[in-house]
C-alpha cells in the first residue's frame, strides 16, 4: 500500500501541503458530510484509455449484495441524503437496482455515473425507462461532440453508440422534464487542463442539438489526474514531470473551500472507506478516523478529520478545479 508520505515526495517540487501553506491555507480538514459515493467495482463493458479505475470487461472485483445491504443500513442509521453510483459501469453488478431502490427507499437522491455505451447492451436497454421511473440523476461520460476524439479515447464506436443512448435517453423525457436531470461528462483527450466549463459547455449545447437533436442539463469539465491508465500514458509519452508541473503551476488557492474530498466519502466494492475516490484507486487509506470499513464509521467523527493528500490532489486545484461535479470555480 502507498504511503501519504510516498506519494508525496514522488513530486518533483514542493508537496500539495507546502503548497496550501504558501498560499495561505491550513491542510485539508473535512467539512459535514454531503454525499457518499459508492464504487460498485471495477467490471465494465468499456476499458478507457484515461480510466483511473483501470476498469473493464476482465475485471472481476465487484460488490456483493452482503457489503451493499450493510451500506445501505448506514445510510439509513445516519439518514444521507445524497449518493453517488460508479464503477465501472455500475450497471453491470447484479445488486444495482436492489441498491438503487433500497436507497431511494430511504428519501436520498442518487446519481449514477453511466458510460451510455452500456445502455445498448442486452439485458440493459430498458434502464432509460427504469432510471427515468425513478428520477435517478444521470453523469454521462461523452468526452467531447466529435466522432474522432470520442473513439480515439474510448474506443471504435463508442461516439455513436453514445449518440445513440442519449437519444434514448432524451426519449424516455431526460434534460426534457424538470426531473430528469441528464449531465455530460467532459475531460481531456491529453495532458492539459480542461477549457473553460461554462464556454465548453455552449459548444456541446449547440453541436449535440444541432447535429443530432440531443438536449442535456450541464456540462461537467474533470481533470485527467496522473494516476492509472493516464500515468501509463503519461509515462509512456514522457509527459510525467510535465504534465505534473502544469498542474502545480496552475494552483488555484480558490478551488480549495469546495473540494468533494472535504464534503464526501468514498466507498469501495468491499465497503472499504476512502477521502476520495482517487484516493481510493491508489489505496491511500481515509485520513480522518482508524476506522477503514463504512458501516464501523460514526458519522460523527468526520468533521474536522484531517484528509490524505498526494502529489495528484493537484489536479483538483489546477485551473478552474475539478470534481466529481465538474469545475470548482
Amino acid at each position: 500500500m502507498t504511503s501519504v508520505q510516498a506519494l508525496d515526495t514522488e513530486l518533483i517540487g514542493p508537496t500539495f501541503n507546502q503548497v496550501l501553506k504558501k498560499n495561505g491555507q491550513q491542510p485539508l480538514r473535512r467539512a459535514a458530510l454531503k454525499e457518499l459515493q459508492i464504487n460498485l467495482g471495477k467490471l465494465c463493458n468499456q476499458a478507457c484509455n484515461h480510466c483511473h479505475v483501470d476498469a473493464g470487461p476482465k475485471r472481476t472485483e465487484i460488490m456483493s449484495w452482503h457489503t451493499a445491504q450493510r451500506i445501505i443500513d448506514w445510510i439509513e442509521k445516519y439518514g444521507v441524503r445524497s449518493v453517488d453510483v460508479t464503477g465501472g459501469a455500475p450497471e453491470m453488478n447484479p445488486c444495482f437496482r436492489m441498491l438503487i431502490d433500497q436507497v431511494l427507499r430511504l428519501g436520498a437522491s442518487v446519481t449514477v455515473r453511466c458510460n451510455l455505451t452500456v445502455l445498448l447492451q442486452p439485458g440493459y436497454t430498458e434502464l432509460p425507462e427504469w432510471y427515468a421511473e425513478r428520477g435517478v440523476r444521470l453523469a454521462c461520460s461523452l468526452p467531447c461532440y466529435t466522432r474522432d476524439n470520442v473513439d480515439n479515447q474510448r474506443g471504435n464506436g463508442v461516439f455513436t453508440k453514445s449518440i445513440k443512448a442519449l437519444q434514448r435517453l432524451n426519449e424516455v423525457g431526460y434534460a426534457r422534464r424538470s426531473e430528469l436531470i441528464l449531465d455530460l461528462v467532459y475531460n481531456p483527450g491529453g495532458a492539459f487542463l480542461p477549457p473553460s466549463q461554462t464556454e465548453l459547455e455552449g459548444h456541446y449545447k449547440q453541436r449535440l442539438a444541432d447535429d443530432f437533436g440531443i438536449e442535456f442539463n450541464r456540462l461537467l469539465t474533470i481533470t485527467n489526474l496522473p494516476i492509472s491508465r493516464f500515468a501509463h500514458f503519461l509515462e509512456k509519452s514522457g509527459q510525467r514531470d510535465s504534465y505534473q508541473k502544469l498542474l502545480v503551476d496552475n494552483f488555484n488557492t480558490a478551488t480549495v473551500e469546495a473540494l468533494m474530498c472535504r464534503h464526501l466519502i468514498s466507498v469501495d466494492w468491499q465497503g472499504r472507506i476512502f477521502d476520495c475516490d482517487f484516493n481510493q484507486m491508489l489505496e491511500l487509506p481515509y485520513a480522518g478516523s482508524h476506522k477503514r470499513y463504512l458501516w464501523d464509521l460514526d458519522l460523527n467523527e468526520v468533521t474536522d478529520g484531517r484528509i490524505a493528500v498526494g502529489a495528484h490532489c493537484f489536479g483538483c486545484t489546477a485551473g478552474a478545479g475539478s470534481s466529481c461535479g465538474g469545475a470548482l470555480e
